[in-house]
Formats: structure tokens, sequence, C-alpha cells
């Protein structure tokens, strides 16, 4: 028989759908909040001190809202080339400028996680190339006139019409679309927090067990 597994009550300090997709999709219950801080980015501060310093505050932050003794997680991604970290796009012409500097190359998406329950936290990160074929002009027009690249970092959104522009990744997709999956999930186990919540074990023929 399959057993409900036991785990610590768990908060996502985030606002965006993406992370709760992804926690669902490995079967992680989870309440959701949104969670506000500074992410302007340090003078002087490189990009992966920035990305572990933004999702630590935010976990830290989250911890303030969720109950005590609630597990918290939070993630921060920065879409990273020639040593710039790409924000969102204020308007047209700025996601214009960054496609154009991502158009046939390979860039860095970095996304650090945050886990913090009590006075204990941890923080990993997992770095990913992703390389985008030549994109012309009149695509990166077409692309704006959709609406996905608005909120997006860099401009771009791997899992929705941006895929097109996707040459080749090295590293983790889930990492690029928001939350690197492999990774969140043994550092959720560490925190008792476990995946597959609720789900009845499947025999390898596809029938459910008794």
């Amino acid at each position: 028989m399959y057993s409900e597994p036991k785990t610590a009550p768990f908060y996502l300090a985030s606002a965006s759908p993406r992370r709760s997709e992804l926690l669902t999709q490995i079967g992680v219950v989870h309440r959701q909040f949104a969670c506000s801080i500074d992410e302007s980015v340090r003078a002087g501060e490189g990009a992966v001190d920035y990305v572990e310093r933004v999702t630590r505050a935010k976990a830290l932050a989250g911890q303030h809202q969720a109950p005590d003794g609630a597990v918290v997680l939070a993630a921060d991604t920065a879409v990273v080339i020639d040593d710039r970290i790409l924000g969102k796009p204020m308007d047209a012409d700025d996601a214009a400028v960054m496609l154009r500097s991502l158009s046939g190359r390979t860039h860095r998406v970095i996304t650090a996680v945050a886990v913090a329950c009590g006075e204990r936290i941890e923080v990993i990160r997992v770095d990913t190339d992703v390389s985008f074929r030549p994109i012309a002009a009149a695509e990166i027009q077409a692309y704006w006139m959709t609406g996905e690249p608005a909120d997006k970092a860099g401009g771009y959104a791997i899992q929705g019409l941006g895929a097109v522009f996707v040459a080749m990744i090295q590293g983790s997709y889930s990492a690029v679309v928001g939350l690197p999956l492999a990774e969140t999930a043994q550092l959720l186990s560490s925190f008792g927090v476990d995946c597959w919540q609720g789900r009845q074990a499947e025999s390898p023929s596809g029938l459910t067990q008794a």
C-alpha cells in the first residue's frame, strides 16, 4: 500500500505561476504568496553574487509572512551575457536590444533556490547555457507584439513562444523556466518536504497498485 508522506507546512515565496506549476508537476503541495524585496543590483556586484543574495533575501522575507515552523522556498533567475544581467524589458526598444544581444550567441541563465525553516537556510545554484539561433529584426518585432517578452527576464520565455529561438541548451531546462526540479527536490527532501504527495504508486503496466 502507498502511504501519504508526512510533510512540513510548505510555502512558495513567489508570485510566479511558472514556479508554482513546476512544484505541482513534481507533486509538491504548497501555498503561495508574493514576496517583495529590493532587487536592485549593487555596484560592482557579479551576477552569481546578485542572484544568490536576492534569493536568500526572498526566503528570509518569506519567513516573516509564513507561520512559525513552516518551510519556505524562494528562487531567482537571471539571464546573463557579456557579464550583464538582463532584467525584464522596459519597452519594445529595450526588448529588441536584449534579443539582438542574444541572437546567434550563447548566454547563461543562473537560477538560485533558497529553502528556509527556523534558523536554517540553504541556497543552491544551477547554471545553464542557452544558445540562440540568429533572430531577424522582423521576428523580434513580431515576438514583442505577442506580449510574451514584456515580463520575462532577458525578454523571452523558453517554455513559451520564445522556444523557437533556442537552438540548444546545456544544463537544466526547468532551471531556465524558473526552478531546477532535480536539485530542488533533493533540497526540499532535506527539509522534510517530499515530492509525489498524495500520488498513488503505479505498477510498470500503468495499473494502480492496491
